[in-house]
Parts: C-alpha cells; sequence; structure tokens
C-alpha cells in the first residue's frame, strides 16, 4: 500500500504530537478541570463522597478577611520582586561591559540561587535572630546599638522575608538579562556613540527596547513567584506572630491539611490562579505597550 507525502507527514506529526499532548493533559488541564469541580464541594478529603455546594465556598472566601485579606502580605513579595528585577538588570549591564573581575561577580551574584531553599531560611533565620543574631550584631557594632525583632515585628516581618528572596534570586534575573544583552548588536551601540548618544541614552532607546520581551518574561516569574510564597514563611515564622507573615498559600494549605476544608483550599487556588492570570494580562499590557 502507497501512502501519500503528505499522509506520512501527518501521521509522524500526530506520533510526535501524542506524547506531549498526553502529559499535558494528565498533569495540567485534568488536575485543573478537577480543582474546579472540588471547590464546588465540601470535601472533607477523606470521605468518598464529595458534596456538591456549588459556589457556596467562594462566597466564604470573599466574606471572610481572614482568608482573602492574607493577600496583603503577598505585597511585600510583589515589591522584593521589583527592586530583584531592578537589580539584576543593574549588574546585567554593569557586568556585560568589560570590566575587571566581572566573571567572579557574576559567580558571587549567582551563588545564592543555586543553594538550597531550606538551609538559606536558616541561614537567615539565624541571621535574623533578635538576641544573637549576626545583623543585630552589626548594628550594635556601627553604633546604632537598637535591637530589630526581624521575624517577630509585624510590621516588617513580610519585608525581612521578601529580602531573602531579592538575595536568593537577583542572581537568576541577572543571568537571564545577561543573555538578552548579549544578543543586542555591538553595531547600535557604536552608532549611538557616533551621534553623541551618553550611556543613560542608549540604555533608554536601545538597551530596554531590545530586551522588552525578556523583561516581560522575567516579571512574569517575579510575579507568580510573590503569589505563591510558601517556604520562607512556613519555616522561618509559621505564620506568625499572630498570622502577620501567613501568605495565601501558607493559608490555603492550612485551611486543606489543618481545617480539612479541601473544598474550601481549592476554591482558594482557583482565585490564586485567576489572579495571577489577570495580573499577567495587565502586566504584558503595560511592557508590551506600543509594540505591535
Amino acid at each position: 500500500m502507497n501512502i501519500t507525502y503528505k499522509t506520512q507527514k501527518n501521521i509522524i506529526l500526530v506520533a510526535f504530537l501524542i506524547l506531549p499532548l498526553t502529559i499535558l493533559l494528565s498533569f495540567s488541564y485534568y488536575p485543573a478541570i478537577d480543582l474546579f469541580y472540588m471547590s464546588m464541594t465540601s470535601w472533607d478529603g477523606l470521605s468518598a463522597t464529595k458534596a456538591w455546594i456549588g459556589f457556596d465556598n467562594y462566597r466564604e472566601l470573599f466574606s471572610d478577611p481572614r482568608l482573602i485579606g492574607v493577600f496583603k502580605h503577598n505585597f511585600a513579595y510583589l515589591i522584593a520582586g521589583v527592586v530583584q528585577n531592578i537589580a539584576a538588570l543593574y549588574f546585567a549591564v554593569l557586568l556585560s561591559s568589560r570590566m575587571k573581575g566581572r566573571n567572579l561577580f557574576k559567580v558571587i551574584i549567582f551563588l545564592p540561587f543555586i543553594m538550597n531553599g531550606v538551609a538559606v531560611s536558616y541561614m537567615f533565620g539565624y541571621l535574623y535572630d533578635s538576641q544573637s543574631g549576626g545583623l543585630n550584631m552589626l548594628f550594635d557594632f556601627i553604633g546604632l546599638g537598637h535591637s530589630v525583632n526581624w521575624l517577630g515585628d509585624r510590621s516588617i516581618v513580610n519585608y525581612s522575608l521578601a529580602f531573602i528572596n531579592i538575595w536568593k534570586y537577583t542572581g537568576f534575573s541577572m543571568v537571564i538579562y545577561l543573555g538578552s544583552l548579549q544578543a543586542i548588536p555591538v553595531g547600535l551601540y557604536e552608532a549611538a556613540k557616533i551621534d553623541g548618544a551618553t550611556r543613560l541614552q542608549a540604555f533608554r532607546y536601545i538597551t530596554l527596547p531590545s530586551i522588552r520581551s525578556i523583561i516581560e518574561v522575567s516579571m512574569f516569574l517575579t510575579v507568580t513567584g510573590s503569589m505563591e510564597v510558601f517556604e520562607l514563611p512556613f519555616i522561618l515564622t509559621k505564620g506568625g506572630p499572630i498570622g502577620s507573615s501567613e501568605t495565601f498559600v501558607t493559608k490555603t494549605v492550612d485551611v486543606a491539611f489543618t481545617y480539612s476544608n479541601f473544598g474550601l483550599a481549592s476554591a482558594m487556588a482557583v482565585v490564586l490562579l485567576l489572579l495571577i492570570g489577570t495580573i499577567l494580562i495587565v502586566q504584558r499590557k503595560l511592557i508590551m505597550w506600543g509594540e505591535k
């Protein structure tokens, strides 16, 4: 039996798509659909049946400030993410030049990213200790003489935790920006220099437009990360003091596994998913504004 070239091409195409599509459907779309279904039930995680209650979980979520209100704690991580990207872009521009020792500085800045997250959390736990922590000892040494309760003060605990993310992930963002900067033709900068453009003007009119899509990717990772913070408050503060460092994800886990309300926890996860999607759409409109 003779098979035409078009048929052979379609068979090969389908054969190569079966596995990735099966994985995508099995581990992405099906769990998402099942998550939305569970958010419409009052399942406790153990019962064989899942009682259908419609949108009651969503009504409870948006009417209870103890649940939806923890989103304000994630704001500190969002601010830290913006600072992280600004610092990463600054280091990337600086280290893309021919400065001495740039490779050493790249390693030093990137090193925190490859460190284990739990180890980093415990390391900063010792650093932030209000009695014998290194940070307060530094304050005493330089003459400030004021011990700060970095993880026990409700007004600063989230910013203290968010700073750890800046320290850990700036190197990762820097590497992303470095790769995009190396793809910009050197001739553009040489032509701008001949025309009398300053470094700031070259950065504004050449560098930023050229890496706009990379900035979008980096901010995508930043926004999703800031909305999904879990390990830092879970390890260092357990949500304290008095719930002031709880994030939406730690609260979701608490609702599911402490109070055995998997239906409400699923509704919280769906809301988080929709919120991240909305933020990313708005972010794309802002960053990619004016680009066709």
